[in-house]
């Protein structure tokens, strides 16, 4: 084997290889052989770093030099002046937005300076595809060590005492999941990936399948000794075409290895694991819609108890987790649950993946301890918001969440919080709204891919949800009441109280949340006809300013339903009725003679 001097580690995630990612590693890899260095520097294929805002990332190792935004193109300026020169390439680096100067070490970046990455301690370290490299991380060490020094029972207690929680979006204790599969009889028992990752602007999951996908492996085969379990289940979605070729080369990888398969580590437990494609239903996450759809059955939700633990795959004892709850599994083992139960708070334990998105300027994916403030993520981890625009709220939990304003922004974020806010943790999803975002129209947004996604099953999710988004739509249009506003708020609540499974059950909190913080916005759509943010295209006209206006032409020339008219040199007018309020004459308009009213 090569012992190499130096490694280069580029991103191989899913947005960085949209970015031309891999083009960048090969011609990384000619420069390397360009300079006869191939047998000094290595240039490795990771999962994604997090900072998706910079990428695509190449990182120097043993110097840590972190360049951002790089291109094909660089490739050969790296390697002659990084490598061979000794000089840093110093229009790649990361520049401070605040100092205004260069950092050449991601551990010295707000973006990383409070993260804590448990779930992603792989991710951007280790080539996926190679099993060699996470087994030089300690990985397969967890799972040699349950089967060989540990009972069952003894492995569940150190779960359960950790506190880990099912960062899927429910939060139930995993240890204690656990317990109960393992105490139900039954000779056939299944443990159940859910990698079935829906909400709008999530991609933990992913993430850490394309980064590391032999801590989901071993995770699950840690479970199944503990549940008595021999088979497990991958159920994901078939939208992740580079997260499933990377899981397929690492369940080989472990075959052959040995640490799946038959008899692992000499000690007579087998362990194996298959995969099973998504069937593209957001509904599908909930864990029963998503055993039907296993089956080959309808992906719809039924009532509990029966819970899966009891029957589930198959009617036999089925344990389900999600990706980012069983990436946690093995480090817990290896440290001991003291350590795990040390980060976060006094009911939220341990860390949490994030993916950042929407009005902020550093998008991407983190993992912060339990407890951090909103204030802390937004503004320190993610840089604040874009275009130097104020604040306005941040949806949490996905199209099951809520919004969360400014008078959030110092709570600690955990299970409890967030539900008492009116929100929930959900898998992850943090959507981040500036002060141009109507906040009807996001509820609006919402309700209408929670239409989409509802399996029609319960009349509540079903007729209700599709009532409400016909009433959010009537206020957009301005064609509501005051007692419309009432309507919707108790039907908001009926469907909580009424539906069969939680894609019902939470999905008006966007619609209430949004309610309880901006009513001035519903009011001033009901009562005044107007949408202050300025969104809701049926209740906004543009208009020419004739004192500003100095003919020019150009808005009529881009106007696409010739709306506007008037001679060279004269002001122009735009013609309401026929406009269709695209935006694209206040876009062009050099003279700010357009506004919205």
């Amino acid at each position: 084997m090569t012992k190499y001097n130096s490694h280069i580690l580029v991103c191989g995630g899913t947005g960085c290889r949209a970015s031309q990612g891999e083009e960048i590693v090969e011609n990384l890899k000619q420069a390397v052989v360009d300079n006869s260095l191939e047998n000094e520097i290595q240039v490795v294929r990771t999962g994604c770093f997090g900072f998706c805002e910079k990428g695509p990332i190449v990182k120097m190792i043993p110097d840590n030099t972190f360049y951002v935004q790089v291109k094909p193109e660089d490739a050969g300026e790296i390697i002659s002046e990084h490598i061979v020169k000794g000089r840093k390439v110093e229009r790649l680096l990361y520049t401070d937005p605040e100092k205004n100067e260069h950092i050449t070490d991601s551990k010295h970046m707000g973006f990383y300076k409070k993260q804590i990455r448990i779930a992603l301690r792989n991710c951007g370290f280790i080539n996926p595809e190679n099993v060699d490299e996470y087994v030089a991380r300690e990985g397969y060490a967890a799972l040699g060590k349950v089967l060989t020094e540990m009972t069952p029972e003894e492995a569940i207690k150190i779960i359960k005492d950790s506190g880990l929680r099912g960062r899927g979006g429910g939060g139930f204790p995993t240890g204690l999941k656990w317990e109960i599969t393992h105490n139900v009889e039954g000779k056939e028992k299944y443990v159940v990936c859910n990698a079935d990752e829906g909400d709008p602007g999530a991609f933990m999951d992913r993430s850490i399948l394309e980064g590391d996908p032999h801590s989901v492996l071993e995770a699950m085969a840690i479970c199944g000794y503990c549940i008595g379990g021999n088979h497990g289940l991958i159920y994901i979605r078939a939208e992740y075409p580079l997260a499933i070729e990377r899981l397929k080369i690492a369940i080989d990888q472990a075959r052959e290895l040995g640490v799946l398969g038959k008899d692992i580590f000499g000690t007579g437990f087998d362990f194996d694991v298959e995969l099973r494609y998504g069937a593209g239903a957001f509904v599908c996450g909930e864990e029963t819609s998503l055993i039907h759809s296993m089956e080959g059955l309808r992906g719809e939700p039924t009532v509990k108890p029966p819970f899966p633990s009891v029957s589930g795959y198959k009617g036999k004892p089925t344990n389900v987790n999600n990706v980012e709850t069983l990436a946690n599994i093995p480090v817990i083992i290896n440290n001991g649950a003291e350590w795990f139960s040390a980060i976060g708070t006094e009911k939220s334990k341990g860390t949490k993946v994030f993916a950042l998105a929407g009005k902020i300027n550093n998008v991407g994916l983190i993992e912060v301890p339990m407890g951090i403030t909103l204030r802390e993520v937004i503004f320190d981890i993610g840089g604040g918001i874009k275009d130097g625009k104020k604040f306005k709220a941040v949806q949490t939990g996905g199209p099951s969440g809520g919004c969360l304003t400014e008078k959030h922004l110092d709570i600690p974020i955990d299970y409890d919080n967030l539900l008492a806010c009116g929100s929930m943790m959900g898998s992850g999803g943090m959507i981040v709204m500036d002060e141009d975002d109507c906040m009807v129209s996001v509820a609006k947004f919402y309700l209408d891919f929670t239409v989409e996604e509802s399996c029609g099953k319960c009349a509540p999710c079903r007729i209700g949800n599709k009532r409400l988004y016909e009433m959010l739509d009537k206020i957009t249009k301005g064609n509501a009441t005051e007692e419309d506003l009432g309507i919707l708020r108790n039907l908001g609540n009926v469907i909580k109280d009424t539906s069969l499974c939680g894609l019902g059950q939470t999905s008006p909190n966007p619609v209430l949340s949004t309610m309880d913080n901006f009513p001035e916005e519903y009011l001033a759509h009901v009562k005044e006809g107007k949408c202050p943010a300025g969104q809701c295209k049926d209740l906004m006209e543009y208009v020419i300013n004739p004192d500003t206006c100095v003919g020019c032409t150009l808005c009529s020339r881009v106007c696409p339903v010739d709306a506007i008219s008037g001679d060279k040199k004269q002001p122009h007018v735009i013609d309401t009725a026929v406009c269709i309020k695209c935006g694209a004459c206040m876009e062009k308009c050099k003279f700010n003679a357009i506004s919205i009213q």
